[in-house]
């Protein structure tokens, strides 16, 4: 009888196997998804959060009430173990999707996994060209970004808004993108995002270990480590250079050269995606990174990565899955947000494409979605546009995407890129900031502050969706100032007032003219001015500096435009 059950076993082997072989034919060298039925047979529970999830991850989740859920808990050790106890070799695992991502060329192994109690499905990921045995190496689409060289980028030496600022920062060559979307404000307050942790998900970041834009990340220690999830232990920093100008936008400071939106957060560098290839596998690779961003308790994610289309037309993606919950970097993207990240994406490059839709996972519900504008404030046309399939505005808001300054290794040490691989950085690095200022919020709540903050916010689009976000208009959106509309109530904000050295203005208008400012003293003498500053619909803020000088006393600051003419009172100080 023990031979017989043998034999009946052997049989279903070679059956399994044949079936194996024939479902696989000409797939090797491969790779695949293994789906677990279960997370039994763990040492991890729900009730012990701290054995799998740092400190900082579980007081996001309790700062913002999110429980720790089951999908929270790892998969199974004994599970993993199984599956590499046949030959194959782990490449990434999933607690989100509670599966792992294998290597083998083992058809006897993959019939051994598939007979597992505990396996639902093992699943090709990784495809090749069925004709040949070779893999396919064709030129990476990887949100293309067109690079030129330091003497043609355009000249941004004047900041929007057209005044001259007094800022903690000489952001040089990088200005007109930080002060675009009024992130200097918050630097000028002291928010530079010290304390918040920042995961860039990427392809590489060569050279980011020796360049000198990076040198004040290393001497403070804020570059936090370093994972690869599609080659497990290898070198990001001898990979490609894409990450690396994302990171500078962001982490950069060299003062008079570059420096970023947040110059003193952490960061941590997630590769998952493959240079040379594209295929479906990345995007489980990028839930894999999110998934331990989120367990070293980063609070930004940054991903300039987007999904379509793939080396081979049986992966493709259509309009139609772009629905928010189909593809499965934008089933991660909206788990992550569930667990209390803000995620940035950029929206993508196809703008000028018939496919010109934004791809996974810019269409995840509850993420900013980054689409680009020129350093005019122009819809950049590269830039993918929304709808989602099923209706939602994409992009969320959008920044300087092209002409962006990034930092590289020439003796210049920069060089202007155009992309919304580079937009979305500008917008995460000022995110972390926002929220350092206001930790005690949810992230929910922090984004609804950008949008609301925006160019477009009455009248979103599917170009810039929510437009361009304002950060010293969030920043008192949150503090619960009431922004004045200058045609509406004749007046503006202005703070501080009293003043020593600097003023702010700041007010809402559904008008696009330029204004002019002007202050004079009680004796009706001009001592200041600035004409024809540069004003978006929406809300608008200048910078009145160059004013430490004038004497103590009462002075009336004058705001014209359109033939009318609102006037304040102001103290100055010290």
């Amino acid at each position: 009888m023990k031979l017989k059950t043998n034999m009946k076993k052997s049989l279903l082997l070679i059956i399994l196997v044949f079936l194996v072989m024939q479902a696989s034919a000409q797939l090797a060298p491969h790779k695949y998804l293994v789906r677990f039925t279960d997370k039994n047979n763990s040492p991890y529970s729900i009730s012990n959060p701290s054995a799998f999830l740092t400190a900082k991850a579980i007081a996001r989740r309790n700062n913002q009430g999110i429980a720790i859920k089951y999908n929270d808990l790892p998969v199974s050790p004994a599970y993993i173990d199984s599956v590499a106890s046949t030959g194959a070799i782990v490449i990434c695992r999933s607690k989100w999707f509670n599966s792992v991502t294998i290597f083998t060329v083992d058809s006897i192994a993959l019939a051994k996994i598939h007979s597992f109690p505990f396996v639902v499905s093992v699943d090709s990921i990784w495809k090749v060209n069925p004709n040949s045995d070779k893999m396919i190496s064709p030129v990476k689409k990887f949100e293309e970004v067109n690079l030129s060289a330091n003497a043609h980028c355009a000249d941004i030496s004047s900041t929007t808004g057209g005044s001259m600022k007094v800022n903690s920062y000489d952001y040089g060559n990088a200005t007109n993108q930080v002060t675009m979307i009024g992130c200097e404000y918050l630097h000028n307050l002291g928010y530079r995002g010290q304390g918040m942790t920042i995961a860039v998900i990427d392809g590489g970041f060569n050279s980011a270990n020796t360049i000198h834009a990076f040198d004040s990340l290393w001497a403070n220690n804020q570059i936090l480590g370093t994972r690869d999830f599609v080659q497990p232990g290898d070198d990001v920093f001898s990979l490609i250079t894409h990450g690396m100008m994302v990171l500078s936008i962001m982490g950069a400071n060299v003062p008079g050269v570059i420096v970023g939106t947040a110059p003193r957060a952490s960061y941590w560098l997630l590769r998952s995606e493959d240079g040379p290839t594209e295929n479906i596998i990345e995007e489980y690779n990028w839930a894999s990174a999110a998934e331990f961003a989120d367990s070293v308790g980063a609070d930004v994610i940054n991903s300039s990565l987007g999904y379509t289309t793939f080396d081979k037309p049986w992966m493709d993606h259509t309009y139609a899955d772009m629905n928010g919950h189909t593809c499965p970097s934008t089933i991660a993207a909206t788990i992550a947000a569930e667990k209390g990240m803000i995620v940035c994406n950029s929206a993508g490059n196809s703008g000028g494409s018939p496919w010109h839709y934004i791809g996974a996972p810019a269409d995840a519900d509850s993420i900013l979605t980054v689409g680009a504008v020129d350093d005019q404030e122009h819809y950049a046309a590269f830039s993918s546009t929304g709808p989602t399939a099923d209706g939602r505005i994409k992009p969320t808001v959008a920044t300087q995407g092209q002409s962006t300054v990034v930092a590289d290794g020439s003796v210049q040490g920069w060089t202007s890129g155009s992309g919304t691989s580079f937009s979305s950085p500008v917008l995460a690095g000022a995110t972390a900031c926002l929220w350092q200022a206001f930790p005690s919020l949810t992230n929910m709540q922090i984004i609804e502050a950008i949008k609301e903050s925006a160019s477009q916010f009455t009248n979103p689009d599917s170009l810039l969706g929510w437009g361009i976000p304002n950060f010293a208009a969030a920043n008192a959106i949150l503090t619960n100032i009431k922004i004045h509309n200058l045609e509406n109530d004749n007046t503006f904000n202005i703070f501080p007032n009293p003043f020593s050295e600097v003023i702010y203005l700041l007010f809402y208008s559904s008008d696009t003219e330029s204004v002019d400012i002007d202050i004079y003293d009680i004796m009706g003498k001009k001592v200041y001015s600035q004409e024809n500053l540069h004003r978006i619909s929406g809300y608008s803020y200048f910078t009145v500096s160059n004013i430490s000088s004038l004497s103590k006393g009462i002075y009336m600051i004058r705001v014209a435009t359109k033939g009318k003419v609102y006037t304040k009172k102001i103290m100055k100080v010290n």
